[in-house]
């Protein structure tokens, strides 16, 4: 494979340095080197889990078992999936705390590098680009799980301390990456919540600033506010610069019951899904830049068999996408089996383990994504009666009173001890075990989730055409 031109933005489109236009079509590598509950079955937010396993394997066993993982979670063969099945991009969510320890700040940990540079070159090999996405900042950026925060405080915009070591980090990225084209470019934080809304602008200006002083070529892909749905906050837009929403469809969330049809009171068909999306791209088509949905999928819960009418919604989704010339990366790749194209299998070793805190989770509703609050209603009834009450007008920021509440309880409050179970279940695991539970993520390992290959698939092969 020849190497990949460089990409800019020109105008509504982006181009490569000879002016062709250029749609991405990508995936993102979730859960591995910004981990995810969901995506790979521990409760909480990675640093929970990370202390926990560290507690059961010890400083070895613990070293082995993320070694593996890190080594095995991508790889040659899933970047030769990846390309099989069409795709010309990967955006690569990454935590900060691969590059810098909170106890040490402002000092770069050159072997977060490593695993980034190897998937960066994997990649390019078969021709796919890559978009580094920081999905965790210090501080955390927003008030869920996916920032690595274990509490419901968004701390980087109250601080400007851990604004000043994101800057600096992003310096150092730009550095690293600015002569290679065959990096896409930048996404600078995953979702951000900034409640006043007052913040995100000036930062995003600020941070512009320094990347261009260090790597003036690569594209800035910019989230809108309230995880990526909120672009109020923006007047002229930057220069070389993609803004960014997220486009995930009620229906295709775990709690959806079919499509077309009623979701939670609301009708959804193909026009619907489309004026969705031609309002959270308001921003993008009147400021004539490019569209890029960072982020979209429905989930394929895995108690049940598929439902062919949640890939109807993802080709509509897809189509969508085509027919209004924008570029998207689905969510996600690889997981345990709700939202991956492909997955580890449920008799692997890895799985075979943690079934018993699967088990939990499910019951207990402790994952936000994919989670249900069935068997917990007799907690969160009493204390939705007690808001309906005393604070009938309380709705918190982002997403109101009732996510409020299950955050606090079924994401942190139970969340918590079950994440001492999860590290129980590694109790006296040496140290070469742990490194063969983490080969259950390896692709040969995996099972794929074929009907999803098959939608995109032929989606790409008609994109090409």
């Amino acid at each position: 494979m020849g190497a990949l031109p460089w990409l800019r933005v020109d105008g509504p489109r982006i181009a490569d340095e000879h002016g062709r236009t250029v749609t991405l079509h990508g995936v993102g590598i979730g859960g591995w080197l910004n981990m995810e509950n969901f995506i790979t079955g521990y409760p909480g937010a990675e640093q929970q889990q990370r202390a926990a396993l560290r507690s059961a394997l010890g400083e070895e066993g613990c070293a082995r078992f993320f070694d593996g993982f890190l080594s095995g979670f991508f790889a040659e063969a899933d970047a030769a999936h990846l390309a099989s099945l069409g795709f010309n991009s990967v955006r690569i969510p990454v935590n900060y705390r691969h590059f810098e320890d909170d106890l040490r700040p402002f000092e770069l940990r050159e072997s977060g590098f490593t695993h980034l540079d190897r998937v960066i070159a994997e990649l390019a090999r078969h021709g796919l680009w890559s978009i580094v996405d920081l999905h965790a900042l210090p501080g955390c950026q927003n008030q869920h799980w996916h920032s690595d925060n274990p509490t419901h405080v968004a701390a980087f915009w109250q601080h400007r301390h851990f604004q000043d070591r994101a800057v600096w980090l992003w310096e150092a990225i730009a550095d690293r990456y600015r002569d290679r084209p065959e990096v896409a470019g930048y996404n600078p934080m995953n979702e951000p919540a900034d409640p006043t809304g007052e913040l995100i602008g000036p930062f995003y200006e600020r941070l512009e600033r320094a990347v261009r002083a260090v790597d003036p070529r690569h594209i800035l892909f910019l989230d809108g506010n309230r995880y990526a749905t909120d672009f109020s906050a923006f007047t002229e837009p930057l220069p070389n610069t993609v803004y960014s929403t997220h486009d995930y469809a009620l229906p295709g969330i775990a709690g959806g019951t079919g499509y077309p049809g009623t979701t939670r009171g609301e009708y959804f068909d193909r026009s619907v899904l489309e004026q969705t999306f031609l309002r959270r791209t308001e921003y993008m088509r009147r400021t004539r830049t490019p569209v890029w949905i960072g982020e979209f999928g429905p989930v394929y819960p895995t108690d049940r068999p598929l439902e062919d009418w949640r890939l109807a919604l993802l080709a509509d989704q897809l189509d969508i996408y085509r027919e209004h010339g924008a570029s998207w990366s689905l969510w996600t790749y690889k997981d345990l089996g709700l939202q991956g194209l492909v997955h580890a299998r449920p008799d692997s070793p890895y799985v075979s383990r943690i079934a018993d805190v699967l088990a939990a989770k499910h019951r207990l509703g402790t994952d936000s994504w994919g989670g249900s609050d069935a068997g917990v209603r007799a907690i969160l009834d009493p204390v939705d009666e007690v808001f309906d009450r005393e604070f009938p007008g309380f709705e918190p920021y982002p997403w109101g009173r009732r996510q409020y509440i299950a955050g606090l309880i079924r994401h942190i409050l139970l969340a918590e001890p079950l994440v001492e179970r999860f590290g129980a279940a590694f109790a006296g695991v040496p140290p070469e075990e742990a490194e063969r539970l983490a080969a259950s993520f390896r692709f040969e390992n995996c099972a794929e989730r074929t009907g999803l290959s098959a939608v995109l698939r032929a989606h790409l092969r008609r994109s090409r055409a």
